[in-house]
């Protein structure tokens, strides 16, 4: 037989009205056999008063009430209506049976006990007060009959007072007792309902984030679930689920993070290692839900360790983490492809005005290195240029001026081009001069398609000159030592810029 599943209490009540109907049919089709017994108790000479006609009478009321309750039944099954409909046709016979004499005291308690069945609290009221009036009323329209069959009582109402007090007090202890099993029994059914939708709900939010971890484990390259509590670690990679123990008295790495170590960068392995030390994840982790890391694989090139907060206690802590590691070494490609692009000037390719203030930002905020030479260099003649020989020349003159100093510069520093014609780099060496006149070397040796020469002012600022100045300062002295070099150029060659 297959089991029901209730999605809670209320529809279980109406799932079970089902069934006590069902039953209550049946125990109605059974009272039709009341008629016939009675009948053989009257041959026997057990029923005195009582007539073949009310046999038959309570059988032919027992079947018209069964049908219309299997109507019912079948068409609204879960209906109040159908239950109200099989507790008062049960009451409607035994007021019946009562009024034609047939002893029936015990039987009036039927209807509320089986009203219990119900597990509703507003059935079973209904069920007492029914019985109740039911009870009241057939007493009171037998009282005189039976007070003439018993000596003792004088009048009608002397009977009455008499048998319908000691119902009152049996119906009083009976609603009593049965509301306490009608709402005992409710309670229990409702908690159950509250456990198991409690379970399920946990099923489900187990189940959601065992197949989160299952999508994660396809995503990552290696997925470790690391529980605090019983400190454990599993890899979610593993077709075996086996969990392997953590020792945090003496272990500082996990398993994974052992075998991984032997793969990173050296210049890399102690931030690794402090990034990965079990001992200190949660205190880390605590109040967040991922902290993060890029490291370099020799073997694959950069990756990314995370560790993601799965559960927590009500303090922040977490008890159960997802570790993962995953190669990220396209996206950092991209990513410095993205930051090169955004530092770099498009036509010359050296370092553009935004990188050389970032990286001034850095010399601001740390000691200047005693060989820090600020180099200032702009081109000769580029207006003249231009205006006679057209942009091309112009862009040509730039673009050779960039490479004359990308040249000279080299492996010691780095070359910016700051403006149209201006360029600044920064050099680390302890003899400038030498760097100057490599600069200049280069222009001299160069040509073009458009223009056969190039030369350009060269100035510069060295921190062992000036030690008591600042980036800034050194960046405006090495401008004033290159307007004078451009100053001295126009001079020698007799070139009055004024005209």
């Amino acid at each position: 037989m297959e089991s029901v599943i209730y999605k809670d209490f209320n529809s279980f009540l109406r799932e079970n009205r089902i069934k006590v109907n069902r039953y209550l049919n049946t125990v109605l089709w059974f009272f039709a056999i009341t008629g016939p017994a009675i009948a053989a108790g009257i041959k026997l000479g057990i029923f005195e008063g009582i007539t073949y006609i009310t046999c038959i009478l309570i059988t032919g009321i027992v079947v018209v009430l069964a049908a219309i309750h299997m109507v019912l039944q079948k068409k609204f099954p879960k209906s109040m209506v159908t239950c109200i409909f099989a507790l008062t046709s049960l009451d409607m016979l035994l007021m019946f049976m009562s009024y034609n004499h047939v002893k029936i005291n015990l039987t009036w308690f039927l209807v509320p006990l089986l009203s219990i069945l119900f597990c509703d609290k507003a059935l079973f009221l209904y069920a007492i007060i029914m019985n109740s009036i039911g009870m009241v009323v057939s007493t009171w329209l037998c009282s005189g009959y039976y007070a003439n069959l018993v000596n003792s009582y004088e009048k009608a109402t002397e009977y009455f007072a008499d048998i319908i007090s000691g119902f009152l007090i049996e119906t009083v202890i009976m609603s009593a007792s049965g509301y306490i099993l009608v709402r005992l029994t409710v309670d229990y059914f409702k908690t159950q309902f509250e456990q198991y939708n409690t379970i399920i709900s946990n099923e489900k939010s187990l189940k959601e984030k065992v197949e989160l971890l299952d999508s994660m484990a396809e995503i990552y390259d290696n997925v470790n679930l690391i529980d605090f509590v019983n400190n454990t670690e599993m890899s979610l990679r593993d077709t075996e689920h086996t969990k392997h123990g953590i020792d945090m008295s003496s272990q500082t790495h996990t398993i994974m993070n052992q075998r991984i170590r032997n793969q990173v960068m050296p210049d890399q392995l102690d931030r690794f290692l402090n990034f990965t030390n079990i001992k200190t994840v949660r205190s880390r982790l605590s109040h967040k839900k991922i902290i993060s890391a890029d490291f370099i694989d020799v073997v694959s090139g950069w990756f990314r360790a995370q560790y993601i907060t799965v559960d927590s206690t009500l303090d922040g802590i977490p008890n159960t983490v997802i570790y993962t590691i995953r190669n990220v070494d396209e996206e950092k490609r991209r990513e410095e492809n993205l930051i090169r692009i955004s530092m770099t000037d498009e036509m010359t390719r050296l370092f553009n005005r935004r990188c050389f203030d970032e990286d001034l930002k850095d010399f601001r905020n740390n000691p200047l290195p005693g060989d820090f030479v600020l180099f200032s260099v702009d081109v000769n003649g580029l207006k003249k240029v231009n205006d006679t020989k057209g942009h091309a020349a112009g862009d040509e003159l730039i673009k050779g001026a960039a490479d004359c100093l990308a040249l000279s510069v080299g492996n010691c520093g780095k070359a910016y081009r700051t403006g149209g014609d201006e360029f600044m780099a920064v050099v680390f060496t302890e003899d400038p001069e030498a760097v100057r006149k490599k600069i200049t070397d280069k222009a001299g040796e160069w040509h073009g398609v458009y223009t056969d020469e190039i030369t350009m002012s060269v100035g510069y600022a060295a921190s062992k000159d000036n030690k008591d100045k600042t980036v800034d300062e050194l960046e405006r002295i090495a401008d004033a030592d290159m307007y004078a070099e451009k100053e001295k150029f126009y001079r020698e060659r007799g070139i009055d810029r004024r005209r």
